[in-house]
């Protein structure tokens, strides 16, 4: 440790923070095996053992959350990823590093944009009484589109605004990974005859290959969390018409807590989704060191 000692003292903010915000609120996972009473407190509550568990399981709700939260998730991921690889290859074909710059920067802006200012963007384009989408609809003389009653294009419409905000920002890394490539294997790909799909191909893309994996891992880990600020800014907590195809675990942990004030079932969710999350990137982990153990996290 003395040796080390200028490393550890650069990593102690982020130690201290996670000991705060990470380990030491741990105890309070008790919270989901008991019948949480207010005037008892946590530890003083009736314990109920698995019931919390039990309850969601019988009434549906844990599969229908699980697999929204995690078909997002993976949509996004996998989407997200691709488009990413591909924005960032395009950004290094380009030759004018002027327009290069301004394509950057362009692509980046929608990061920055809060998700509070999304939802209002989306509720103006498809609101059915004076939204944009309809009020054009209507000038051609075809009818409006009630788009928040129809659960069938919300997955459609949820993919779409996370890959346009999320893709110039997330390009950033693979970007920086091709920036690291050693032109002169390009160069001597070209003098060999390699165009530039081959150099694509055969060079950048299985450069971009270990970038991949651990940013696939660490994703992973997040596949049961889902973008609460999107979907609550977009579809609302309240929209019961749309539950079927929007409601994730943070939805439904944030409807728990702030109608229904059922501290416990809120907890049992958030402990299910972290334990099922810490399993996923265990074996996604065990997987990638079996076939390519130099692209492992751990």
């Amino acid at each position: 440790m003395w040796k080390n000692r200028t490393l550890l003292l650069m990593c102690l903010p982020a130690i201290i923070f996670f000991a705060i915000f990470a380990y030491l609120p741990m105890p309070g996972l008790y919270l989901a095996f008991v019948n949480y009473d207010y005037s008892l407190g946590i530890f003083e509550s009736a314990f109920v053992g698995l019931e919390n568990f039990r309850f969601l399981i019988m009434t549906g709700d844990l599969w229908k959350l699980t697999f929204n939260t995690v078909a997002y998730n993976l949509a996004f991921i996998i989407l997200g990823n691709f488009l990413q690889i591909g924005v960032a290859i395009m950004l290094n074909e380009l030759r004018s590093k002027w327009f290069k710059k301004v394509s950057q920067t362009i692509m980046f802006l929608p990061h920055f944009i809060s998700a509070v200012l999304i939802g209002l963007l989306a509720y103006n384009i498809l609101s059915y009484d004076y939204g944009t989408l309809n009020s054009f609809l209507k000038s051609i003389g075809m009818d409006p589109v009630q788009t928040y009653s129809n659960p069938a294009i919300w997955p459609y419409i949820i993919v779409v605004t996370f890959l346009w905000q999320s893709t110039g920002y997330g390009s950033i890394v693979y970007f920086a990974a091709i920036m690291g490539l050693d032109k002169s294997i390009l160069e001597a790909a070209e003098i060999d005859g390699a165009n530039a799909f081959q150099r694509i191909r055969y060079i950048i893309i299985p450069w971009l290959k270990p970038t991949f994996i651990i940013l696939l891992l660490f994703s992973l880990g997040g596949v049961l969390r889902g973008n609460f600020g999107l979907f609550y800014n977009l579809v609302g907590a309240n929209n019961t018409m749309l539950y079927e195809s929007t409601d994730i675990i943070e939805t439904y942990v944030f409807r728990t807590l702030m109608t229904n004030f059922n501290f416990s079932l809120g907890s049992a969710v958030s402990l299910y989704q972290s334990v099922f999350g810490f399993i996923i990137v265990i074996t996604a982990n065990w997987l990638v060191k079996k076939f390519s153990p130099e692209n492992s996290l751990f």
